[in-house]
This record gives structure tokens, sequence and C-alpha cells, in this order.
């Protein structure tokens, strides 16, 4: 593997023939170990190996005062002079060129100090204490975070519990996890002096650990490069037909992407809206996806437009322009500006069409937004500023540490919870294997950020932490739920609690959990509090055969609930023996219709009935009905409630004060706390019924009736 990779300030392999922004020379590791030789520069001037550190330094800060990157340096040089590279070069070289990624990201002063001395501890004789004396205590925590982490690819067996100390020494501040990614991708770029068997192994805990921390931390620059290097190491075969299919492509005739990105120019400049039009080649693993997606590629596939502004307004601006001069391709429209991703990232997605065909993918965003695109949380400057400093817009409960997000916060909690270290690896690489993340809301207006495909079950613990185990159930966007409901993201989850603190969650949770902590807390509880019917050989997850519905307290005797009459129901049939439909219990003034069915029957259904498009489906003829003056009523009704002893007397005593008679009743057995009871009921007018259920809804310990709404069957 080479050691010349893409450059991080424009992260992605540069594809022969299509135009993109010149950037900085790369930096010469030779003519820089030369330098180093030659010792450190005298105290007034900073030394020329660090010329280009801090030419990308002052891009981001013009006023910085770089005299603590040339002591620095100094001691950096002077501890590390004699110690060489395996490729040759003095190892002063690395520790610089880790600082430079840094520094083309935007770090700050304090980052970069700590980044050149980020070896000297581990390798020469500098303390921590020296470091403390002449840089501070920033630098030396900083210092001693990443040193703590050297060791973190050796030896497999190892792994688990380095990475569990890994979290532990980042926990506190992101930026030791920002050296150590910039440390990582420059010994990837220079890893082919190593083993090919060597190189294999440390490619593969890049791509399951640390390119996913680079993923959340937002630093796309160092994320695109990191893959194309593990992608060319673990996949040479297919790196080798993307290679080829770029230089073809470069080789080609014609530049659609060039012609796309002029006609958007165009459209710009005659709208007035100030922009700047770039052409984004995708870096080799991106090829090889859309490859995978689409087939045969087409030149424009090989790139994506990227149009920069000033303002957030200008970000719509720009899109209503393009989608009203191209033809849009509605299913990749995508808005990360109005709902950020948890890593900071805010863009516009969509993709236009030409007339001609052509289709061109496009990101709008602002030039402070592209700046957190790629650098991510290195773009947050000093996290320890005076509130002064800027931060980016719609900031959220993600981002108010920035030294500490959210997603960080909540590994650290798990990770304490771990009862060893291979079930903190195995949940580990299960949660950075999440790519995409949802955020939903809770009725006090707060937002949990849970992976896509998070149930009920997620949500509970996200919010209560342990005391998770006593929930019964939840209201999705106001709707009860099982807590098996994948949620989506923008929903609103309200998740019912039990009375009883001492309830735990069933083995049936473990398949429905898909973060790390709530697998974690749901196994710790089974662990101690061992279920007697499970056989001790069941493993984890198993589940249980369902209850049966029984009588479970004193009360009406549950019988077989008879078809209710129908008197109140005229249907435009002669004739016809009318039927209220017992799957969903119509009564007046629901609005309802009907179908014939067999013996010369019309059944009366609501008309949401799942049942009436079923019936439709299979070409049954609507038959015209409506409400007769008898208002007398027969519905089913499902009470949910918590357990507690005299509740079946409440609601049945609740119901006959309203004049209700009771046809039949039905208690299905307790599950976690949570009571569901079945009703039948004759009312002597359908306008009772709303007062009939806010009476049942008042009984304590009730906290839903609804109309029974039973799934629809074959038609007959």
């Amino acid at each position: 593997m080479s050691a010349e990779a893409t450059n991080p300030a424009t992260p992605g392999p540069v594809t022969p023939g299509v135009q993109r922004r010149r950037g900085r020379a790369r930096l010469d590791l030779r003519r820089l170990g030369r330098a180093a030789l030659l010792g450190p520069a005298t105290r007034d001037r900073l030394p020329d190996a660090i010329g280009h550190v801090a030419e990308a330094h002052r891009a981001h800060y013009p006023d910085a005062d770089l005299e603590p990157l040339r002591r620095a340096y100094v001691l950096a040089e002077s501890s590390h002079r004699g110690q060489m590279r395996k490729s040759g070069e003095p190892y002063i070289t690395h520790p610089l060129a880790v600082t430079l990624i840094l520094a083309q990201l935007g770090a700050e002063i304090t980052t970069l100090t700590a980044s050149l001395l980020h070896d000297t501890v581990e390798d020469t004789d500098v303390t921590l204490d020296q470091v403390r004396d002449e840089f501070g205590d920033d630098v030396c925590y900083l210092v001693d975070g990443v040193t703590k982490l050297e060791k973190v690819d050796y030896g497999a067996a190892a792994e688990p519990e380095t990475f569990r100390k890994m979290l532990v020494a980042t926990g506190n501040d992101v930026r030791v996890m920002s050296i150590k990614l910039a440390d990582r991708l420059h010994n990837m770029r220079t890893l082919g002096v190593m083993r090919p068997e060597k190189q294999a192994r440390i490619a593969k805990v890049t791509r399951d650990v640390l390119i996913p921390l680079a993923e959340r931390l937002g630093v796309q620059a160092l994320k695109t490069e990191l893959e194309d290097l593990v992608f060319a190491i673990l996949h040479p075969e297919e790196y080798s037909q993307v290679n080829s299919m770029i230089a073809a492509n470069a080789e080609g005739a014609g530049d659609p992407l060039g012609d796309i990105a002029g006609d958007v120019r165009g459209v710009l400049r005659d709208a007035g809206i100030t922009a700047e039009v770039l052409i984004r080649p995708r870096h080799f693993v991106s090829v090889h996806r859309v490859h995978r997606k689409r087939g045969e590629l087409r030149a424009a596939d090989f790139g994506r437009l990227l149009v920069l502004v000033n303002e957030d307004a200008d970000c719509y601006g720009v899109l209503g322009e393009l989608h009203t001069c191209f033809t849009p391709v509605v299913s990749e429209f995508k808005d990360f500006i109005a709902v950020p991703k948890f890593n900071l990232y805010q863009s516009l997605h969509t993709a236009v069409a030409r007339a001609d065909g052509e289709v061109a993918e496009v990101l709008i965003r602002t030039h402070q937004m592209h700046q957190f695109a790629e650098a991510g949380v290195v773009a947050l400057r000093n996290p320890y500023a005076p509130p002064a400093e800027e931060v980016p817009a719609g900031a959220d409960d993600e981002r108010v540490d920035p030294t500490r997000p959210g997603w960080l916060s909540r590994l650290l909690d798990w990770q304490q919870a771990a009862p060893d270290p291979d079930t903190f690896w195995s949940t580990l690489r299960e949660d950075l294997a999440q790519d995409r993340e949802i955020a939903v809301f809770r009725p006090d207006g707060g937002t949990l950020g849970l992976p896509a495909g998070a149930s009920c079950v997620d949500a509970a613990y996200a919010q209560y932490g342990d005391d998770a185990h006593a929930c019964i159930g939840a209201r999705v966007n106001g709707r009860l739920a099982t807590l098996s409901t994948v949620l989506r993201d923008g929903d609103t989850v309200q998740l019912l609690m039990g009375q009883d603190a001492a309830s735990g969650p069933s083995r049936d949770w473990l398949d429905h959990a898909r973060t790390p902590a709530a697998r974690i807390a749901i196994r710790r509880w089974l662990t101690t509090h061992p279920d007697p019917d499970t056989p001790a050989a069941a493993p984890a997850g198993q589940r249980r055969p369902p209850r049966q519905p029984s009588p479970a307290e004193p009360g009406p005797e549950s019988v077989e609930s008879p078809r209710p009459a129908a008197a109140n129901a005229v249907v435009d049939r002669e004739g016809a023996s009318v039927r209220l439909a017992g799957c969903c219990t119509p009564v007046p003034p629901d609005e309802v219709t009907a179908f014939a069915v067999r013996g010369g029957v019309v059944t009366v259904h609501r008309v949401g009935c799942p049942a009436v498009e079923r019936m439709k489906e299979v070409g049954r003829p609507e038959v015209g009905v409506r409400w007769g003056d008898t208002a007398e009523c027969r519905v089913t009704l499902i009470a949910e409630s918590f357990g507690r002893a005299h509740l079946l007397a409440d609601l049945t005593e609740a119901i006959a004060l309203e004049g209700v008679a009771v046809i039949s009743a039905t208690v299905e057995p307790p599950t976690q706390q949570r009571v569901r009871h079945t009703y039948t009921l004759q009312l002597p007018d359908a306008a009772h019924l709303p007062g009939l259920m806010r009476a049942m809804r008042a009984v304590p310990g009730v906290y839903d009736v609804s109309r029974a709404q039973h799934p629809a069957a074959a038609a007959p």
C-alpha cells in the first residue's frame, strides 16, 4: 500500500479528468525528516519543519499564537531524535503528519500541541509531569488519553478490554479520539511496509471500530480516506475493478456532470443567488456502493455537485430554483438542515434530471455547514472557549458539550453496566454498525436519539434506564402500541409505566431491543431474576409460549358474544336480514357501509373497518345503509388498565351507573401488570357511548378505553 494517499483537505481519490479545486502541496516527509535531523530552530523563529502545519492552522485561525506549537515541536524532535519509522524516515515525521491532518481540519492549538507530543510519553523519556509543567493540564490530559490508546490494536484476545479502556479514556474529552483517528490515518497511509497479515488485521480493526467512530464524530474527511485505504487492503480485486471504472470514465468523451454544473451556475446566477458550484468526485468506496446498487454506471454517477452558499435561507432558495428549472427526483430528497444528523451533519440532498435524461445528485449547504461536514467535532474549535466562540446553528442535546456528545455518553453508560468484556465488545460493534439514527419525541417536547429499527423497548431504556423494567406499554403518536412496535423518525412516544417497581422485563423483550443499553439492562435483570417456568438450558431470548386468555378475577362469566341485533340499521335491499358486523361493532352516528353476504344477509360495517377493504378487493358490491330511528345498540369495548384488586367490580359498577347492560365480559390474564377487559354491552341509546367511555376511563387504574376492532375475516 502506497504511503501517498488522498490529501484530507480534499477527501477521496482524485478522479483523472475531473476538475476540482487546487489543494495544498502534499507534505514531503523526507524533506521534513532531513529538517528534523538538523535539530530545532532558534527560540525566536518557527522551525521550518512545521511550516506546513503553521500555514494550515492560520488558514482557520489567522491571529493564532504559534509559540506553544514551536515549543511542542522542539520537545518532540529532541525526544524522538534517533528513532526511525519502519519506512526509514525519522520518527518525528509521524507526529508532524498527524498534526498537519488535524490542522487542515481546523483543530485548535491545544489539540495540535498534544498531537505533536502524542507519542513522547509512550516512546521517550518525557513524563506526563513534564508535559503538564510545560504546556498545562489540557495538553497533559490529551497526551495521557492518547497514550492509553496506543496498544489498542495489539493482541486479538485483548481487544474487548482494550476497547473498553479506549472509551473510558476518550469519555471526558472527544479530542482524544480526534488525535487517535488522525494517527490511524497516517499509519494506514504508510502501512505498505508491514507484512500482509498485519496489514489485514489493522485494516479490520479500522473498519469495525475506528471508521464508525469517525462517522459518529462527523469527521468525514478522515472517514472517507480510511474507507478507501481499508477497501484496498481487504478487497484488492474490487478495489482494482473500481479503479479501472474510474480511469475508464475519465478517458471517456464528454463531461455531463461538468455540463450540469454549468447549467446550475447559470440558473443560480439568473436567480440572483450567490453560490459556489463544485464537482465532488466520489471516493472509491462510494463508487463501489453505487455500482452495486445501480449496476452499470453513467458518467454523472462518478461524482456529485456541491453548492455552497452563505445563509441557511439560501439553501432552500437554491433547492427551489433547481426543482423549478430541472426535474427533481423526489425519492432522493432529504433535509438534514431542518433535522440534522446526530454527528453535526447538515445539508440538503436532492437529485435533478435535465431534459436529455442526465441525472446529477446535488448537495446544498452553507460554507459553515461544509466545514462541519468535513471536520465534525474537530471544527468545533476549542470546546472550553468562552460562549462567544462560534457554535453550530441549531445545537441540541447531542452537541451541548462537544467534548462528550450524547451518543458517547450513552456508550459510556452501558459499558459500565456490561457484565464482561466480551458482552461489551459485541454490543459495541452492534452499536457502531448502526449507520443511521432516528429522533423520536417525548410528550414533554424532549427528544430521544435511537438507531434506525429501534422499538418502544429501546425508547423506554433510553428515557428511564433501569426503571424501564416496569414499562407495560406505550402510546405512539397518540395510539396504544406494544413495546415491540418499531419506531420511525419523528414519532411521538409516551411510555406507560406500571405501579409495581419490582416488576421486570420478559425474555421476549430481547427480541425487540436494538440498543446496547436496553439489551444489557434486560440481560442483567434476567440473570438476577431467573424465571422458574423457563428451563435452565433455554437460551437467552427464547420466546415463551403465549398466554391464553382466561378469566382472572371474580366477575361475570365469560361467554361467547352473540351476534348483535340490528333493528336500527336500514338497508336499501327489501327483505334482507341486517346484522351489525362483530369485527367493528358500528353504532349511531358512525359512518357505515354494508355488503350482501350469503343467505340474504346484509352486514353493516364502519367505513374504516379493515373488512371493508377486503370486501371491495373481492368485488363484493356495496349496499346503501342508514341509521333508523331506533337508537338502541350493542357495542364491544376494550378497557386497558393496571392490575389491582377489585378493578373488575369497579368497572362493572361504572357501566351499570350509566344504565348499560353487560352482555358478556372477558378478562385476560395480567401481563407485566397490564390487564385487558373486553365487554359486550347493550346501550339504550347510542348517544350514551361517549359518556360511557369517559366513565370507564375515570375508574382508577384504567388508562384507555377503545372500541373493538378485530382483524378482518375472509369475505363469506
